[in-house]
This record gives C-alpha cells, sequence and structure tokens, in this order.
C-alpha cells in the first residue's frame, strides 16, 4: 500500500488552512480549529491501529466518533495555542500515517474493526481490511473537512 492518495488528500486540507480567514462556524458545526483537532486525533488513532498491525498484531480497533470528542477537541485546541499549532501538529501527525502506510504492505489487508460515524454520510461499523478504512479517509473523510474549511472561509 502506497500513501500517495492519502498524501494529495492532506494537500487538499492544507491548502484550505494555508488560504486561511476563517469566519465563525454556524450552531452546532466545528470551528476550523475543531476541525483541525478533530483530524489529529484521528491520525492519533489511526497510528495507533497501524502501528499495532506492524508490529504483527492479527486484529486491531479503530473508532471515531464525531461528538464524541468535543472536549477533547477543545482542550487540544487551547493546548497548541490555536489554528497555527494545530496545522503544524496536523503536519507532523499525517506525515507520520503516511511514512506507516507505505510499511504496511501486505499488512494493510488485515481486518480492523472500524466505528466510524461522521453525520449521516459516513458511517462505519463493521470489520474492514485497513487499507479500506485508509482508502475511507483519503476519498471521503478528509475531502468532507476540506469542504467543510472551505465553507468557513466563504
Amino acid at each position: 500500500m502506497e500513501s500517495g492518495g492519502l498524501r494529495r488528500a492532506y494537500g487538499g486540507v492544507f491548502a484550505e488552512l494555508d488560504a486561511g480567514e476563517f469566519e465563525a462556524a454556524p450552531e452546532g458545526q466545528l470551528t476550523a480549529e475543531q476541525i483541525v483537532a478533530h483530524l489529529v486525533a484521528n491520525d492519533e488513532l489511526m497510528i495507533q491501529a497501524t502501528e499495532a498491525l506492524l508490529a504483527g498484531s492479527p486484529f486491531a480497533y479503530y473508532e471515531l466518533e464525531e461528538d464524541v470528542h468535543r472536549p477533547q477537541l477543545d482542550a487540544l485546541v487551547a493546548e497548541q495555542g490555536g489554528l497555527r499549532g494545530l496545522t503544524a501538529l496536523l503536519h507532523g501527525t499525517s506525515d507520520r500515517l503516511c511514512g506507516l502506510v507505505d510499511q504496511l504492505g501486505l499488512a494493510a489487508e488485515t481486518p480492523v474493526e472500524t466505528h466510524l460515524r461522521e453525520g449521516f454520510d459516513l458511517v462505519v461499523e463493521e470489520s474492514l481490511p485497513w487499507g479500506r478504512t485508509l482508502d475511507l479517509h483519503a476519498r471521503v473523510h478528509l475531502p468532507k473537512h476540506q469542504a467543510q474549511l472551505h465553507m468557513l472561509r466563504s
């Protein structure tokens, strides 16, 4: 498995972040800072699962639910001092994840119990090959948050 598609998807997110000047989020939606904190938290969970597979674990577990992390997101925003610090952190976590993905090889086919819920358009509650989950992250999850960031700039 290669990280090219994943790196391109992160590149789209970083392009939106580099464009900057975000407006306040509508009521009940994530701010730009919370979106980036969410992606950092997600990267950390994906890194843990990927490292487990690289260590030879026959299974791994990945769970991310949008609303579960709101208090942690706000804490991470404060800890990193806002969007600039969060963006730097996301560069680091995304680079680390992509580097690990490049090492996966056949381990990408390992089933991972996946629980992912992002609104109504991305709901996964099943065991999937880890490569499929990473593909969903690159093709659905990251573009969704890129679009949210774009809307906060418009």
